[in-house]
């Protein structure tokens, strides 16, 4: 009897292995800003990705303060954050991410609609330097789907919404990921030879970064990444039986790209586009319907996740405060007051 046990949960595990899927980690068509004017008259804030990190602040703050206090993903809220060799006070200003509307007549299935750019000042002195496109803040994998008004007020999660948590579905969180087989980005290249990786994070929180190649190509093009230790015959790989109640399911998260300079090659600005990342992966645990509904008894994958997701929101938050406390004591003005002009006595 014990044989038999073992032997069909090692099926089990070995049809997890081979159901390779493929989705879409990041799709940056969706992070469009859409809600919350700004003073300029442009919509500030993404609706699907707005976090509210006010239940961070201090009780120091006004209702009117707190009310202020809100994130996304939205194109001009990402950074760019660049090395010591490409740092300065000028390329740190003029390096900067915004919204790249594609043409209408476009001949890319995404036309019309909004994707990721980047600007970046590289020296052009003979130096390596690189730099890293992250989001506002570490994409929380545990935050619970929810809805959001036009007012950036997060509500509760109505039955049409269909994916466990907010930021899966396109949004920068991949779940239940075994062993990642393949990635690709969707990009624009505009002939320059600098190099390109994918920054990813697991749920250990170890970030590793995938080259994807170099960006010396004109045009629209799908950069692929093939693990090389990748181990298509079953036979040939290291077998492990897993506990399947109550481990939580591997994730990964989108943490950026890094551009990387050669100091043999051209500097000064460099542009770039992203429209997606995607992954091809086996399934870490293969779904199957079970005689008891173990969750619901105990809870305990639910009460780790919650404690997970009040980690993730008071390290987001905090970061968040003190960036909006920044903003408040920045000067406003551009210019003097003329003591020249105005009324003579």
């Amino acid at each position: 009897m014990k044989r038999t046990f073992i032997l069909v949960a090692m099926a089990f595990l070995m049809v997890g292995m081979l159901a390779a899927e493929e989705a879409v980690i990041i799709d940056f068509t969706n992070l469009s800003a859409d809600i919350i004017q700004g003073a300029d008259g442009q919509m500030t804030q993404n609706r699907h990705t707005t976090m509210d990190y006010s239940v961070s602040a201090g009780a120091t703050f006004t209702d009117q303060q707190k009310s202020l206090m809100k994130s996304s993903l939205a194109f001009k809220n990402w950074e760019v954050v660049l090395n010591s060799s490409a740092r300065n006070a000028v390329s740190t200003a003029l390096s900067q991410t915004a919204a790249a509307p594609v043409k209408a007549d476009a001949r890319v299935p995404f036309a019309g609609k909004e994707i990721l750019g980047a600007r970046i000042l590289f020296p052009t002195s003979p130096v390596n330097a690189n730099a890293r496109i992250v989001p506002p803040f570490d994409i929380p994998a545990f935050e619970a789907a929810a809805e959001v008004n036009d007012n950036g007020e997060v509500q509760p999660a109505q039955a049409s919404i269909t994916t466990a948590t907010r930021f899966e579905g396109g949004y920068g969180v991949l779940k239940n990921v075994g062993t990642i087989k393949a990635l690709s980005v969707t990009t624009q290249g505009m002939n320059y030879p600098h190099g390109l990786y994918v920054l990813l994070k697991d749920s250990e929180g170890v970030e590793k970064r995938y080259f994807m190649g170099y960006l010396n190509f004109d045009g629209w093009k799908e950069l692929k990444w093939t693990n090389p230790a990748y181990i298509q015959e079953v036979r040939a790989r290291e077998i492990r039986l897993l506990p399947i109640y109550p481990t939580t399911t591997p994730y990964v998260k989108f943490a950026g790209f890094l551009l990387t300079r050669d100091a043999a090659d051209i500097g000064g600005d460099f542009v770039c586009y992203f429209k997606d990342v995607k992954a091809i992966y086996d399934k870490a645990v293969l779904t199957t319907e079970r005689d008891i509904a173990d969750e619901d008894i105990w809870g305990i994958v639910s009460e780790r996740e919650r404690a997970k997701q009040n980690l993730e929101m008071t390290n987001f938050g905090q970061k968040q405060v003190y960036r909006f406390l920044e903003a408040e004591k920045q000067a406003t003005e551009n210019a003097f007051s003329s003591s020249l002009e105005g009324e003579v006595k």
